[in-house]
């Protein structure tokens, strides 16, 4: 397996103020996500199973309407098709990993579909 230093890896932006550069695999991709303090990412839903893991910082993550505070070192397990949305409480960084891969994040990469997704309603 090739070793990719995080900063060769375009950055895209998902939302006002979070930013991720996304690795793939044929079967993961792992987004490092950073969010500025106050941040949101707005509820949605995808068919991705999902791992987020805190690696700093502190953010306020809403699931089915139910808000769990997640600090540095904790990490919360989504499965497909959940509602969740984010805010962050201070600059948090974030390693979310998704199963299967998100196609949306590499298209978006390749300049191939808008940033900003979670902007959108």
């Amino acid at each position: 397996m090739p070793c990719i230093p995080l900063n060769t890896v375009k950055e895209i932006e998902l939302a006002q103020g979070v930013h991720a550069r996304v690795v793939h695999t044929g079967n993961i991709s792992v987004a490092h996500v950073t969010l500025d303090a106050g941040s949101v990412v707005p509820e949605h839903a995808h068919h991705h199973g999902q791992v987020v893991n805190v690696i700093d910082g502190e953010m306020e993550l809403t699931v089915n309407g139910t808000p769990n505070l997640l600090t540095r070192g904790t990490s919360y397990i989504l499965p497909p098709m959940v509602p969740h949305s984010a805010r962050a409480i201070t600059d948090v960084y974030v390693i979310d990993i998704f199963h299967p891969i998100r196609e949306d994040f590499r298209a978006m990469a390749e300049g191939q579909a808008p940033s900003r997704p979670y902007d959108r309603k």
